[in-house]
């Protein structure tokens, strides 16, 4: 017996996400991580609602509201301070969760961690993997410790969540394909000494003179960042004094905040080509990185975490081929690489340093949005291939209200639980379904809700489905939709499709 069932190399939060994920379901996760202790700065400052729904899975939702703060909006400006871009966020977005949270990431970490000890998992600390083969009867890793003695691990899969210089990605010769789009900034992190507050939380100046972000990175934080000038001298940006001088118009000095960190850092926006070799994985940075515009760093990792834990858990368990597990790497790369395309057209729109093309460019924006309200974040996007029936609403990520069952009322995924989902409205009798077909649903785990006014306590789900005129809606774990149908002989059909696509030999767990 391999010593675990899947072994991550990298315990930031996508590596310890897909931990938890893993070892909730049952399964024996090791990490391996090289760094001895965790990272005391942040890096990622924000996840959307979607993303928070993912991390609620985790186990960690009741305590999220203690290390976010929710944003209140997002707004580019010209160097005169005219709206190019205006987002207003809510603090009850479509996915039960605020649109936008600002977060202290090592205060995410160490839920993550906490949830981490509760089970099955051994994080190894300060061991660095330095060789990889994947054989017959599993994969092995070999790591180095603090003391320079080896470790030969094995596990049935391995999943590389080491960050952009990954070695698993390294090791696997896999190509990546780079725009070549990067730009250095200046990061400044700081804690205010007095509670103060900025509407919008998120701004993003597009001042040819210096392009600067401010942006919430959780309660009592901020951070200030500034575009390196073509021809500046990099040392002396990246400088305290250089930090409290930029910062200082915005009415941050020494005697309002304390400086954190001040340190230059270069973007990237490239993925790798194939996220799977055998049975080794990529997932985060060591799959995709972008620029941060967008704020979906994170986010897309996070997505990587659910999306391959379930798979996993499936093909692991036998109740599904593991031809499964390809797909994770069809749907997030389309996913990720649709991210990274976005960002990198954000950022051509924000670096811009000539004051003439500056000039044009909000002349032409202004002139468009001039008397429109603020916006709406757009939707979580839909898979675009992969698992998923071709029937209307496939694909897309399935909102969340809240419900009202005999135990409380409260958001779907909470009261009715999670994993997949069958919904129904109130016209279907889901017990019509023969044995076959409900012990296939069953052994997945699946939860089956009879929609009724009372219980869709919002009056999301029975509209949702209208929409696509389905009587029923067949979601996945990661709240995609696999498909909608109608009547009794399409759910068959949706049920059918959905079994045929696992390859499932057993009907129960």
């Amino acid at each position: 017996m391999p010593d675990a069932d899947v072994l991550i190399v990298g315990n930031g939060p996508i590596g310890a996400t897909l931990a938890v994920l893993l070892a909730q379901r049952g399964h024996r996760v090791t990490v391996l991580e090289r760094r001895p202790r965790p990272y005391p700065l942040p890096r990622a400052t924000s996840f959307d609602g979607e993303t928070a729904r993912l991390l609620a899975g985790t186990g960690i939702g009741p305590d999220l509201g203690r290390i976010t703060e929710p944003a209140n909006g997002y707004q580019w400006q010209t160097a005169t301070g005219e709206a190019l871009l205006d987002i207003a966020f809510t603090t009850s977005g479509p996915y039960g969760w605020p649109d936008a949270n600002t977060v202290h990431q090592p205060a995410l970490e160490e839920l993550i961690a906490a949830r981490a000890r509760e089970l099955p998992v051994t994080v190894l600390r300060g061991h660095e993997a330095v060789d990889l083969t994947d054989g017959a009867d599993g994969v092995r890793v070999t790591a180095i410790d603090e003391d320079d003695d080896s470790h030969t691990l094995s596990a049935r899969w391995v999943v590389g969540c080491d960050g952009a210089n990954s070695f698993v990605r390294e090791h696997l010769d896999v190509p990546v394909t780079d725009l070549g789009f990067s730009y250095e900034w200046l990061l400044c992190d700081v804690r205010l000494n007095e509670p103060r507050e900025f509407v919008p939380t998120n701004v993003q100046i597009c001042d040819p003179a210096r392009p600067t972000t401010l942006v919430g990175s959780g309660p009592g934080r901020r951070r200030w960042e500034f575009m390196r000038l073509p021809g500046e001298n990099a040392a002396e940006l990246n400088a305290d004094e250089t930090a409290w001088r930029l910062m200082a118009p915005f009415g941050v000095t020494p005697d309002t905040a304390a400086l954190l960190r001040s340190t230059t850092y270069i973007f990237q926006a490239r993925w790798a080509e194939r996220w799977r070799a055998g049975h080794v994985l990529l997932a985060g940075d060591a799959a995709h990185l972008m620029p941060p515009f967008a704020g979906q760093g994170m986010c897309s990792g996070i997505r990587d975490a659910v999306n391959l834990a379930w798979k996993l858990d499936l093909t692991l368990t036998g109740r599904a081929d593991e031809s499964l597990v390809d797909t994770y790497g069809e749907e997030r790369r389309a996913q990720a690489k649709a991210a990274i395309l976005a960002s990198v057209q954000l950022g051509r729109v924000i670096c811009v340093t000539d004051p003439d093309a500056a000039a044009e460019r909000d002349a032409t924006v202004l002139a468009n949005r001039r008397g429109r309200p603020a916006s709406r974040p757009e939707p979580a996007k839909p898979l675009t291939g992969g698992l998923r029936h071709e029937s209307p609403g496939a694909g897309e990520v399935v909102p969340q209200g809240r419900v009202c069952r005999p135990g409380g009322t409260g958001r779907f995924d909470d009261v009715v639980g999670r994993g997949f989902v069958l919904l129904t409205t109130e016209e279907l009798d889901t017990e019509e379904l023969d044995t076959d077909r409900a012990e296939f649903l069953a052994g997945l785990g699946t939860h089956v809700l009879r929609l009724t006014a009372d219980l869709d306590a919002d009056d999301v789900y029975r509209p949702y489905l209208a929409r696509f005129g389905a009587s029923s809606l067949l979601v996945r774990p990661d709240y995609h939709v696999f498909g909608s149908s109608a009547g009794r002989r399409g759910l068959e059909a949706l049920v059918d499709a959905l079994r045929d696509r696992l390859r499932a030999t057993v009907p129960a767990r």
